[in-house]
């Protein structure tokens, strides 16, 4: 196809060099096939989003702003039910009380968890911040505190699930499994539904009373199904992320088995209250909206991740996964192996933000990590990963997780502007470039 010089025009005035354009529009011609095929599962799920608004009858009354207690919410109520419809479950708690992901994990294990029960993760360490929820970390409040212990069962190294050593881990007093759908910073491969299917049916036959939780933030609508629909009893996630498209300004969500979201209903508001309360504020009509626009922004995402992993592996980095390998969510690793071409990357993230594209980002000690994290993220909503973004913790091996993009136009922009961070700093082997 013929190169429109308005758009190289402009791509030069950000800065952008005509090496690293070029290098990216040849990356970008190979992967037209491959862009297809998210084309259709975007499509798919579009559609699956229309008919569950259509089948529960959302109407313009819905995204009246309620206050106070929000007794008869509306819009609130029905929203809940479309989440349900759409990922397959049987109830769903979607509020903007829910501050965020990790308190919406929290929430869901804090509710269906009692003293005594254990927590079992079959895929390893669990995200960072979740390390101070079940009490890995010490901290106030914690699953410890309560008396609920937790178990781990590492991945095998080629990243399969370790079946002997999860069979052996289960126990009389095991009460939730909760499966890490994404790979937060871990360099293990993202599961993907069927991945999930499979364990969850082992561990069913061993243990059928068993509360199935899947961690779904970074998930949402990349594949045709759900964990829901592979066995999963909760998934959780949160609205700035995938399935709020960009548009949520807060929020998380909790859907499954109506029993576990009851719970977490109680354990969000009061027993004998609830999801009976807990008002909108304002808020409802841009959880419908960021729904309906979901699975397109989460196609432009997809895109962004494969564009960076295909850029990024060509020119001689680890990248996981794969710029060829299947795609199970939103997030892409890049490991750089040393400091500077990590923090380059995210200087030129941040500098092709259409917020704050004027500041440096820099390491530093932020509140439930372990070490420095350097983020990436001029975003309309603060700390909104659906929106392009990119962080990592500053230590070895120095990866960095690149993540989101509303539109494909921006998350090529952000990849192109990263590589142009490298490229000026010679932090970039400039023969592969040719």
């Amino acid at each position: 196809m013929k190169e429109n010089p308005m758009i190289i025009n402009q791509y030069e005035k950000f800065g952008i060099c005509k090496e690293v354009y070029a290098f990216g529009r040849k990356i970008e011609e190979k992967l037209k096939d491959r862009f297809l095929s998210f084309d259709q599962t975007a499509e798919l799920n579009q559609l699956k989003v229309i008919a569950a608004m259509q089948k529960h009858r959302v109407s313009a009354e819905c995204f009246n702003a309620t206050s106070g207690y929000g007794y008869n919410d509306l819009g609130r109520d029905t929203l809940e039910k479309v989440y349900a419809e759409c990922f397959r479950g049987e109830d769903a708690l979607v509020r903007p009380q829910i501050t965020c992901g990790t308190h919406a994990l929290a929430l869901a294990l804090m509710s269906n968890l009692r003293p005594g029960d254990e927590l079992l993760s079959p895929v390893g360490k669990p995200y960072d911040t979740l390390e101070e929820v079940i009490g890995i970390r010490p901290s106030k409040g914690s699953l410890a505190e309560y008396g609920i212990t937790y178990r781990q069962v590492d991945l095998l190294p080629e990243g399969n699930f370790d079946y002997e050593g999860i069979q052996k881990a289960i126990n009389e007093k095991t009460k939730i499994v909760t499966i890490q759908r994404s790979k937060g910073y871990a360099v293990r491969p993202t599961l993907s539904v069927s991945k999930i299917g499979e364990l969850i049916s082992f561990i069913k036959k061993i243990k059928p009373g068993i509360i199935c939780m899947v961690d779904n933030c970074y998930g949402e609508f990349v594949e045709e199904k759900e964990p829901l629909e592979a066995g999963a009893d909760m998934i959780v996630g949160s609205l700035i992320k995938n399935p709020g498209g960009g548009l949520a300004p807060i929020g998380g969500y909790i859907a499954g088995k109506k029993e576990c979201v009851e719970h977490a209903a109680y354990r969000l508001t009061s027993p004998g209250l609830g999801k009976e309360v807990g008002a909108s504020l304002g808020v409802i009509q841009s959880f419908y909206q960021g729904l309906f626009l979901a699975p397109s922004v989460v196609n432009s995402a997809l895109k962004g991740a494969v564009f960076a992993a295909n850029i990024y592996e060509a020119l001689g980095f680890d990248v996981f996964p794969k710029g060829g390998e299947s795609r199970h969510d939103i997030i892409q690793a890049v490991t750089f192996h040393e400091k500077a071409p990590m923090i380059a990357f995210c200087q030129g993230i941040q500098a092709a933000a259409p917020v704050d594209s004027y500041v440096t980002p820099e390491p530093w000690a932020m509140p439930g990590y372990d070490s420095d994290v350097i983020m990436a993220a001029g975003a309309f909503v603060q700390g909104s990963s659906i929106e392009l973004s990119a962080d990592g913790p500053v230590k070895l091996p120095y990866s960095v997780y690149f993540q989101g993009g509303l539109t494909w136009y921006h998350a090529k922009f952000g990849i192109l502007m990263s590589l142009q961070k490298l490229y000026e700093q010679n932090l970039v082997n400039k023969d592969l470039m040719c």
